[in-house]
């Protein structure tokens, strides 16, 4: 009786230990683990350069995006939010399939390999032109950013260094929209959760009225590139020459 009793609570014991491993090892948890030690890490700007050679291949090596939004404008971002991005989406606690791979250990490398990249990025010169909305309700959208935005994102969308919140002045307008889309139907995982019940009440005209505002934020002098400045670190890096439009005769 008391051998079966041993083994019975030895069961529970490991049960127990089971399970707690389990939670401690949700995504989110790993997530949290990986930008907690990454934060604390001295970077190597050089060794963050040879890192974002794999990020040019979708962000090129100005990091600018693409004003239709399918890629967002990463130069200049605050290097805590690049971080906890990286670290969200390699432990799938974000879900972004394209980026995925990306972050993955094989190909990014460990947490130094993270602060090393996002030091990198978040020096980089942001784009002098940014994609902004139609314009079209910008006194509606100044008065909900403040009303709703402020706190957060900070007057001029500067963001918050130590609560990872993004850095949003001179972010595309179409990659807001659909960053507020996914964060108001719980598509984007890791949004915060205040945000997320808070603009649950926005409507579709809401929307895209704050999402214009912000986009015509606008960084510092300081943090902007010349007009068509070009990466000096990526010399051989092939940039297709833009085909002027058709004229139609």
């Amino acid at each position: 009786m008391y051998i079966r009793h041993c083994l019975s609570a030895a069961a529970s014991l490991l049960l127990l230990l089971s399970s707690s491993s389990l939670i401690a090892e949700s995504p989110a948890e790993r997530a949290r683990a990986e930008v907690e030690a990454a934060i604390h890490l001295e970077s190597d700007l050089e060794a963050g350069r040879k890192s974002f050679m794999i990020c040019t291949v979708c962000h090129r090596p100005e990091g600018w995006g693409t004003e239709d939004g399918i890629y967002p404008q990463i130069a200049g971002q605050l290097p805590g939010v690049i971080i906890k991005q990286l670290a969200d989406i390699r432990a799938r606690n974000r879900d972004n399939p394209t980026m995925l791979p990306f972050t993955s250990p094989q190909l990014l490398g460990g947490v130094q390999e993270i602060a090393n990249v996002a030091a990198y990025i978040s020096q980089l010169p942001m784009a002098p032109v940014n994609g902004v909305g139609p314009g079209i309700d910008l006194a509606l959208g100044e008065q909900l950013y403040k009303d709703n935005c402020v706190d957060c994102h900070g007057d001029q969308g500067q963001g918050d260094e130590e609560d990872h919140i993004p850095l949003i002045q001179g972010q595309h307008y179409h990659y807001l929209l659909r960053q507020f889309q996914w964060i108001k139907m719980g598509k984007r995982r890791n949004a915060d959760q205040k945000m997320v019940k808070q603009i649950q009440r926005f409507s579709g005209r809401d929307i895209s009225a704050v999402l214009d505002y912000a986009s015509r934020l606008k960084p510092p002098v300081e943090k902007l590139a010349t007009p068509n400045w070009q990466n000096p670190d990526f010399p051989n890096y092939y940039r297709a020459t833009p085909v002027p439009p058709r004229r139609h005769r």
